[in-house]
């Protein structure tokens, strides 16, 4: 798996310098740059770059106006001493939020998880519906594997990419989830949130800000979906 190219930008010199001590742990990472602003991060971003780090609470543009900016950025980390903001980044194509102060480990965990992500990238090329039938064909690697999809427990926007969940693998294809559903066979799957979906028949629980499906599997709500889930109210 190549190298995963990353931008931090941070205006806290503190927190500037142990991202990137924490970075430079991690032999998949690759710093181009760390900057304390978006004005001197545009000299380093280019088709290349895989991550951003950002912090929120920046300099004459937020780090969720970048992040809006710069889309085309397979994946974002934000990086902030403000939880109250979590909800709304992840309504953006957000991977991660990490709150301040960093602890090593839960930035080694989202790293792991960002190894899963960009694996999964690199072997999915492409998938298809089997005429007729309720499988899924995909193409990981040099294999092609099918997967039922009364299997799948939820589906996982990746920015261009979906994460189809079930409970013996996670599968990634090269879809947007928006394409996915629009497809005859997912019509039992709802959107919940922008970056999940899931069969209505799998949601156990509905709380204010999140379902619990298959009884042990938490995914938020998103507010512009909210309205999807009123069927379990009746």
């Amino acid at each position: 798996m190549k190298k995963i190219k990353c931008i931090v930008i941070e205006d806290q010199e503190v927190d500037r310098l142990m991202l990137q001590h924490l970075i430079k742990q991690q032999n998949i990472l690759e710093l181009v740059a760390t900057v304390d602003s978006a004005e001197n991060a545009k000299h380093f971003i280019d088709d290349s770059i895989d991550l951003l780090f950002l912090d929120i609470d920046l300099p004459e543009m937020s780090g969720i106006d970048i992040r809006k900016t710069y889309q085309k950025i397979p994946a974002c980390i934000f990086v902030s001493s403000h939880p109250e903001y979590a909800i709304e980044t992840f309504e953006l194509d957000t991977f991660d939020f990490i709150s301040k102060p960093i602890k090593k480990e839960r930035f080694e965990y989202s790293v792991h998880k960002l190894i899963d992500f960009f694996s999964m990238k690199e072997k999915s090329e492409y998938f298809d519906m089997l005429s007729g039938s309720q499988f899924l064909k995909i193409k990981e690697g040099h294999n092609v594997v099918q997967i039922k999809i009364s299997d799948i427990i939820y589906l996982e926007a990746l920015k261009d990419y979906t994460r189809l969940v079930t409970a013996q693998k996670k599968h990634c294809v090269l879809s947007s989830i928006g394409q996915i559903l629009k497809e005859q066979h997912f019509s039992n799957f709802i959107r919940i949130h922008k970056s999940y979906a899931v069969p209505k028949h799998l949601i156990t629980i509905k709380k204010s800000y999140e379902v619990v499906i298959n009884n042990n599997i938490n995914l938020p709500i998103g507010r512009a979906y909210k309205e999807n889930l009123s069927f379990f109210d009746s």
